[in-house]
């Protein structure tokens, strides 16, 4: 029986800009994503929002809202993903030299909006969520996972 995993992601802004990073490692794709991943058992979402953070990106956070939540899915690897997308701030800066532990973040940019529109990021409600009013959460309905 495939189970749900759940994962944590940081809605990241800075003088205008979005945090972003690529999806999939080695340009095997042009999916991008705010930073983040897996929840790992007996530590909070926010304890493991900031471990994520900082793993594919070398920035601390502090987390503050949930803003948004997104699902997605891949019937035929039964797969099922439910994201928790958390407004976060950024303390310091991000360091010249970083390597992601795990070897799937290989770029990450902050974008304006404009930028990141012209990019094809996912989830879908993402750039809406992070550059709107923030009037509360949102939720980005099931959809089939994209490469």
């Amino acid at each position: 029986m495939a189970r749900v995993r759940l994962a944590v992601r940081g809605m990241i802004l800075r003088d205008g800009r979005l945090l972003l990073v690529n999806a999939y490692p080695g340009g095997v794709s042009d999916l991008w994503c705010a930073p983040g991943g897996g929840v790992e058992p007996h530590a909070s979402l926010h304890d493991n929002l900031i471990r994520e953070v900082w793993e594919e990106t070398g920035l601390r956070v502090e987390v503050d809202w949930l803003a948004l939540v997104n699902e997605f899915h891949d019937p035929d690897r039964g797969f099922h993903q439910v994201e928790m997308i958390f407004r976060c701030r950024a303390v310091g800066d991000m360091p010249e030299v970083w390597r992601d532990p795990e070897g799937i973040v290989t770029e990450r940019h902050w974008v304006t909006e404009a930028e990141a529109r012209g990019l094809r990021v996912k989830p879908g409600l993402l750039i809406d969520a992070a550059f709107g009013d923030g009037g509360g959460a949102a939720y980005d309905p099931l959809e089939r996972v994209v490469r």
